[in-house]
């Protein structure tokens, strides 16, 4: 079940992972000589500020990232990027700590993956420009049609997929990828096209723009993003991250409800880094997002198959890098290798199941973190071993890599786990512990 000339694909959904997938199908059958015609379902118009084009995303994408969309020809301009973060700053119930990039290549970029923030309009013209916009735009230069309408249904015609949008209008399809996300109505469309396909498990987040302007950003913030570790029940993470006049507020955790927000905003740690008598707005423009969490049931089949995290995600972080890796392994697979269920399953399926086992790894590290997090001497222990490694020239500084990666998603958490538990990493962390009670026994 091979793709032939004039084979016709459509894509719903004009996120990351839909316009990339759009783009390296479209690049890879120029190179291999094969006309196919490419349909994008968007009804969203991402220069819109607010949430009539927002994609409800932290906008964090990784140095690495950025160079690999360059490498497959998708070069960012400048006004994509609103800031570059080159150090965290760790706080937790006990003191904080700074932690550097280790070079260039491990910076990371800020974006607005629509036009911005509600209220964002009221500053034109913005010195910013929308991420998704530029990728969907990217995508029909190259060749795929952006019908700017939301489908109706989706159904099968003698063995094919058909798509219905609008009013009446019908389109019968060699192969039709899913690209809807977690957050819209199109994950259902799919079940009911009954191939067997259940979404992935999910859990909410909670995502603000919070407007300071630009000179108390740089002020409070800095270059850095800041991560907090706080114990807060329910919480797994929780970051600070400057976006030019913005700080944007990401919260992941268990029943994220009014109460472990206002104990967020009220935690002495947040509150150092808003500027003096600065109020949370009574209304700010904020949204709780479905992250994905583990993997779906069977996200392909003949003819039909999900990419980005209606398929598979990285756990708690990068999920544009995700769309990207499975977007050129479907790319690939439906170009070179076909387009039945049994190609996707030998050439698309590996790099699911790579993502899924290594979300695995991540959710026992976020677990075992969950569990010591209320230890005070184990806090300190970290500070104190962060501190050591970045005030010394010589140390392989793993810890603090391991929790770069951690917090950026520029490594795998396989990466990450043999980082944090390298014998030095595990040795000065013990010593430190040891310090910390000998310390207590003295007072």
């Amino acid at each position: 079940m091979q793709l032939e000339n004039h084979s016709r694909i459509g894509i719903v959904g004009g996120g990351p992972a839909g316009s990339m997938t759009a783009c390296f199908i479209l690049d890879l059958a120029k190179r291999t000589d094969l006309i196919v015609e490419v349909d994008l379902f968007e009804p969203r118009d991402f220069t819109l500020t607010g949430p009539p084009g927002c994609n409800m995303c932290g906008g964090v994408i990784s140095e690495s990232l950025v160079q690999k969309l360059a490498v497959s020809g998708i070069h960012l301009p400048a006004e994509i990027i609103l800031d570059t973060i080159d150090a965290y700053t760790l706080h937790t119930d006990h003191g904080n700590a700074q932690i550097g990039a280790a070079c260039e290549e491990m910076r990371i970029a800020c974006i607005f993956r629509g036009q911005g923030p509600k209220g964002a309009e009221t500053q034109k013209p913005l010195p910013w420009s929308s991420f998704d916009h530029y990728l969907l735009e990217l995508a029909r230069q190259q060749g795929a049609q952006w019908i700017k309408k939301r489908v109706k249904k989706l159904d099968w015609d003698q063995g094919r997929p058909r798509v219905s949008w609008s009013e009446g209008e019908v389109r019968t399809y060699d192969l039709l990828v899913g690209a809807v996300g977690l957050n819209g109505p199109g994950l259902s469309m799919f079940e009911q096209m009954n191939f067997g396909y259940r979404p992935p498990r999910h859990t909410k987040s909670y995502i603000a723009e919070l407007y300071f302007g630009s000179k108390e950003v740089e002020k409070r913030l800095g270059k850095s993003m800041h991560v907090f570790l706080l114990n807060i029940p329910g919480l797994k993470f929780l970051a600070l991250t400057p976006k030019g006049p913005y700080a944007t507020l990401v919260v992941l955790g268990d029943d994220i409800d009014e109460t472990m927000l206002e104990r967020i905003y009220q935690s002495p740690q947040v509150a150092q880094c808003f500027p003096p008598g600065w109020k949370v707005p009574v209304v700010t423009c904020h949204c709780q997002p479905r992250i994905h969490i583990g993997p779906p049931r069977h996200p392909f089949a003949d003819r039909v198959v999900m990419v980005g995290d209606c398929s598979s995600s990285r756990l708690f972080k990068d999920g544009i890098g995700a769309a990207y890796t499975l977007a050129k392994a479907c790319a690939y697979t439906t170009v070179v290798h076909g387009i039945s269920k049994e190609a996707f399953q030998h050439y698309y399926a590996p790099a699911c199941r790579k993502m899924d086992f290594d979300n695995f790894l991540g959710g026992v590290m976020f677990s075992m973190d969950r569990r010591i997090r209320p230890v005070a001497i184990v806090q300190e222990a970290l500070l104190d071993c962060i501190r050591r490694e970045q005030n010394d020239p010589t140390s392989p500084r793993k810890l603090s890599m391991a929790l770069w990666d951690t917090f950026s998603g520029s490594a795998s958490y396989r990466t990450i786990f043999a980082n944090a538990a390298n014998p030095g990493v595990m040795a000065r962390f013990f010593s430190a512990i040891l310090r910390q009670l000998l310390a207590r026994m003295k007072n």
